[in-house]
């Protein structure tokens, strides 16, 4: 009896586990979610709440999208001793977009307890956070540099702090923000526990839990390489000068009514969404060099689905959670395979379906499979789509559209019609209408030709390149050299960099010797270097070190150090 006893216990615990009500949260928030419709938790939720000792310093593994924010809002705003005259949770985020979703969240959960929160986000007025901070707040949600910039003026006391939060800990470390990270950590010098989440654990990350971490749990729900079982991954391979064109038709062909667009550099987003706005896609730009009152509004008028497309960098690929995302297009090669995961992340959120696009050339393409190599996400490969067959798959769509039209019960138009009959052959009538229908149709560009040349060439060079190995134990053809990858650089002004000074640049940079690079490539508008595995490699950790940003500030800095000798001979004019 007693064995059945506990059995059917453990059964009960277990039932009440799959839903919010078994973690013993408080009644007020158990409402709350109630309200908003959110009945079982998902698994980092479940993971964290279960814990039997919450007091603890915790690394959580976990992808965006996972649920996260509620993992860490709940059982901390569940603490019955919340003072909510003095900040003693600190939650620092990566960007003023996810730190401002935070803030929301964090809003409506709290709506039936007194815990007043504030958001502590550059771009924002200083002086109403300073007033929220003296009103008083139980919970401070910011980005690093705001949060440590209060800190130093006195604005913030972080003497009744008990516990940190650091969302998307890689992120922020891959930003730059270690030092900012370190400030007010120091600061916060009596918390009792850190927590720290993370999507994955470079060395930085783990360095940084070593130093300000106790003994921490791990909660990993990361599964190496694995695939987002929601999101379907398509691979379009178009020309290569002719990258902008096969967007555009990629756009067509996939008849997108919600899409993110990501590019690489705050000049491709502007370029892009001109272009898109030209070819009537509705479209606007969200990039870091944006006020925040302009980024605000970008994504207003994406969410409330005034725009159909956003194009954004890779600020809008970690944290943002906007709804229905239908597909997520990559236009370029992603700098990484994080980049890659993070991106097509924002699609096939909440259990729905997502697409996810690649727009690359063949060269990308070949560099993505190395890319993805370690990974088990499976990759749709298919050529651009021509005119022609956007034309088709556009005329199908029309031909539906009539049809579910004049389906409905409610054409109104029937009396028009008969008199057009009756002045006119049906099958003449018919071709007139379609002919004026069909301007507004767009078909894209014809990209086919170009393709083929590109595919044939490409064949060709493998051909030569097979003939021109050496049998086993043969000398290498005198004159070549094992290539490396070419990297665009993102400078302002390309006219203004010389060799040496690139050189000197990106070896700082990246810390590599001059050796590691093996050609530079000035251009009236561009400068690009080519990396060697080693330099290549480290520019693979940490993309931002050639930002444009960290680059400008290397070559502006006051430090006098010699020029690396530059080879002109691996020096050339674009």
């Amino acid at each position: 009896m007693e064995q059945t006893a506990t059995m059917e216990k453990m059964e009960t615990t277990e039932q009440e586990r799959k839903t919010f009500g078994g973690f013993g949260l408080r009644k007020e928030l158990l409402k709350a979610l109630d309200d908003r419709g959110f009945n079982e938790p998902t698994p980092v939720q479940e993971s964290v709440l279960g814990q039997d000792n919450l007091n603890a310093d915790l690394i959580v593994r976990a992808r965006t999208g996972s649920g996260k924010t509620l993992a860490f809002l709940l059982p901390l705003m569940s603490d019955d001793n919340l003072d909510p005259s003095r900040p003693g949770v600190v939650v620092i985020s990566p960007t003023r977009e996810l730190a401002l979703q935070i803030s929301r969240e964090a809003a409506w959960v709290s709506r039936g307890i007194n815990c007043p929160c504030t958001s502590l986000v550059g771009g924002m007025d200083m002086s109403s956070q300073i007033r929220d901070l003296r009103k008083g707040v139980a919970f401070v949600i910011g980005t690093p540099g705001r949060i440590l910039d209060h800190v130093r003026r006195g604005t913030l006391c972080m003497d009744s702090v008990h516990t940190v939060v650091l969302d998307e800990g890689d992120h922020m470390l891959d930003m730059g923000f270690r030092d900012e990270l370190e400030g007010i950590l120091d600061a916060a010098s009596g918390r009792k526990r850190t927590w720290l989440f993370s999507a994955t654990m470079p060395p930085s990350v783990r360095a940084l839990s070593r130093k300000y971490l106790s003994d921490p749990r791990m909660i990993s729900l990361v599964d190496e390489g694995a695939q987002h079982e929601d999101i379907n991954h398509t691979v379009y391979t178009t020309p290569k000068n002719r990258q902008m064109d096969g967007l555009v038709n990629v756009l067509l062909w996939e008849n997108s009514t919600k899409g993110l667009v990501f590019c690489h550099t705050r000049a491709e987003t502007i370029e892009v969404a001109n272009r898109l706005t030209q070819e009537r896609f509705s479209s606007c730009c969200l990039h870091g060099d944006m006020s925040q009152r302009e980024r605000n509004h970008a994504l207003s008028m994406f969410v409330s689905g005034r725009v159909s497309h956003l194009v954004a960098t890779n600020v809008a690929s970690r944290g943002l959670d906007i709804p229905e995302v239908e597909h997520v297009f990559q236009f370029g090669l992603p700098s990484d395979a994080e980049t890659f995961i993070h991106r097509s992340g924002r699609t096939g959120r909440a259990g729905n379906e997502g697409r996810d696009i690649l727009v690359l050339t063949m060269a990308e393409a070949y560099k993505l499979k190395g890319m993805l190599r370690n990974t088990n996400i499976s990759l749709n490969w298919l050529p651009v789509p021509d005119s022609q067959a956007i034309r088709a798959r556009q005329r199908a769509r029309y031909e539906e559209k009539i049809f579910s039209v004049c389906s409905d019960g409610l054409c109104d138009t029937g009396e028009w019609a008969e008199s057009l009959l009756e002045r006119s052959d049906p099958v003449q009538l018919v071709t007139n209408l379609l002919r004026i229908a069909e301007k507004s149709i767009r078909s894209g560009y014809s990209l086919k030709a170009d393709m083929e040349r590109e595919r044939e060439r490409e064949q060709s060079s493998a051909s030569r390149r097979t003939k021109s190995v050496p049998e086993r134990g043969g000398k290498r053809p005198m004159g070549r050299r094992n290539r490396g990858t070419l990297v665009r650089l993102a400078v302002k002004d390309a006219a203004d960099w010389n060799a040496g000074k690139v050189l000197r640049t990106v070896c700082s940079a990246l810390d590599v010797s001059s050796g590691d690079v093996a050609e530079i490539i000035l251009g009236k508008d561009k400068v690009m270097v080519e990396l060697l595995p080693k330099a290549l490699e480290k520019y693979n950790r940490n993309p931002e070190s050639l930002s444009g940003s960290a680059l400008s500030r290397i070559a502006s800095s006051g430090r006098r150090r010699q020029e690396p000798k530059r080879d002109p001979a691996r020096t050339r004019t674009a």
